[in-house]
Parts: structure tokens; sequence; C-alpha cells
């Protein structure tokens, strides 16, 4: 019991929060602008290599470069909705959509012309686990992805729930015209929804390099688990994705979990069909996903 508990579900706990990062702000920017986002991960992959030239550049702590790459992603964000995205506002949501796999392909191309193709890490060396209690233990890495990602998600509860624009935002989520009509300054939610996606997407495509190693895909190989994470919890609901991202992560590494003999029930090569598999079945069975989302 305490190698399942160490080796495959604080793991997949950890990597559910990773997701959950990343499937916020896919929900969040579909709530609002109405298009499913396919440059999110390379925009977790910008967060990620920007952390990583602070960390090799200036000898800075990962964690000291967090807050930067938040900031950085943020405003990448901002500023490609404002080049690209806004001029199609108006337009059908396949247009966007199109427009996003175009960003997609500048931004992985644009990390690969500045940082290269090699694998890289922000850390060397082995790092012991941490005993919590009895035989259980917890990698250093994977207990500050778990905090760190509470504090995120506690964070943006209270703004989504208290503040002035996050009621804003769930107001021009329920209904834009009417949002707009009540006099809501809607391009002021816009920037906000990407000033927040774009920070959790740094966040997600820092701890992703953590938990792994950073290469220039590594955003576009979490795209799939990230949309099943939004999918299985309602699509355009916050707190229903923070939920999806951590049952993909959980059921993920628990697939590879020996289950029925010496080999893994899932090889660990094969573990986003496990997050492909759990998407079409909500498809088919619950489109709205568990919190009653929109439909795709």
């Amino acid at each position: 019991m305490a190698e399942f508990i160490n080796l495959y579900l604080l793991p997949g706990i950890a990597v559910g929060c990773i997701y959950a990062l990343g499937a916020v702000g896919i929900s969040l920017i579909f709530a609002i602008l109405r298009f499913a986002h396919f440059a999110h991960g390379d925009l977790m992959t910008l967060g990620a290599y920007i952390a990583y030239s602070l960390v090799a550049g200036l000898g800075w702590s990962v964690y000291a470069a967090l807050p930067f790459a938040l900031v950085v992603g943020a405003v990448a964000g901002m500023s490609i909705d404002r080049v690209v995205y806004k001029p199609f506002r108006r337009s059908a949501g396949i247009i966007v959509v199109i427009a996003s796999f175009g960003v997609m392909l500048v931004l992985r191309s644009l990390i690969q012309l500045i940082w290269g193709v090699e694998t890289l890490s922000y850390e060397t060396g082995i790092r012991r686990p941490v005993p919590l209690f009895g035989d259980i233990k917890l990698a250093q890495k994977h207990i500050v992805i778990i905090i760190v990602s509470l504090a995120i998600a506690a964070a943006l509860h209270w703004f989504l729930s208290r503040s002035r624009m996050g009621k804003a935002m769930r107001a021009m989520s329920d209904d834009a015209d009417l949002a707009r009509v009540s006099g809501i300054d809607t391009e002021k939610v816009v920037r906000w929804t990407w000033i927040i996606g774009g920070g959790l997407a740094a966040a997600a495509g820092i701890f992703a390099g953590i938990n792994t190693k950073l290469h220039p895909s590594i955003g576009w190989d979490l795209l799939l688990p990230l949309f099943a994470a939004a999918i299985l919890g309602g699509i355009g609901r916050p707190y229903g994705a923070i939920v999806g991202g951590l049952a993909i992560g959980v059921a993920q590494e628990v697939a590879t979990y020996p289950w029925f003999s010496d080999l893994p029930l899932v090889p660990p090569a094969y573990k986003n069909a496990v997050a492909f598999f759990v998407m079409v079945a909500m498809l088919v069975w619950r489109p709205t996903g568990l919190f009653k989302g929109r439909v795709l």
C-alpha cells in the first residue's frame, strides 16, 4: 500500500495540480471568448522557458523565478489576444480556433529558435523524498507543486467570488451581450481573462518542467490532458476544471500501477490514452461535464 501511495497516488495528485492550473485557463478563455485555445500548451512552454532563463542566466531558484514568469505569461497572453484574436472577435469561432493553431506554431518555433531543441532541467542531482508519516514519503518537488497550486486555487476562488472584476467575468460568461448592455467593460474583462489564463499557463508549464524535464513540446504534450480535464469538469467552469485536472492526473498515474500482474495496467508511455478515453466517454455520456458547463 505504501508503494502505491508513494509512487502512484501522491505523484498523481501533483500531476493533477499541473493539469488543473492549465485547464482553468482553457476553461476561462472558452467561457469568456467562446473558443478553444489550442495555443495554451505552448503558452505554458513559454512561461517554463522564461523561468529557465532566469535560473540559468542569473542563478535564481526556479521558485524565485515563478512570479516573474507568471507576469511574462500574462503579458504574452494579452499581447497575443490584442494582435491576433481581437480582430476576429466578431468572427465565427472556427476562425479564431484556426488562428490559435497559427499562434501555437509561431510560439513553438520562437522557443526552438531562442532556446534550442535540447532537453533542459531546472535542477541537477537527486533529492531524497520527505517522510510524511510511517512509510509514506513525498518528493520535495511534489510538495511544492501541491502547496503552491492550492494557494493559487484559493486566490483564484477569492478573485472570482469576491472581487468586482471576478463578478463581471462570471456575468460575461453567462451572457456576454447582457453584460455589455449592463455597463460592464467587456474588453477589460477580456484582458483580465488573459492575465489569469496566461499566468496560470506559465505556472503550469514551470511545474511540468520541475516534475519532468524541459523541452519545446512539453506544453503540446499536455494539451490533450488539459482539454480532457476541462471537459470532464465542464468546459467554462473554472472549479470544474480544477476537479477535472485532479481526476485526470490521478487516473493517469494510477492506471500505470500493476493491478493484475507484474506489468503495468497501462504502459507509462501510453498513459495519455487514459485522458483521451475519459474525454471521449464524457463527450458521449455527458457533454456538459460534471459541473454542467458549455458544449464544445
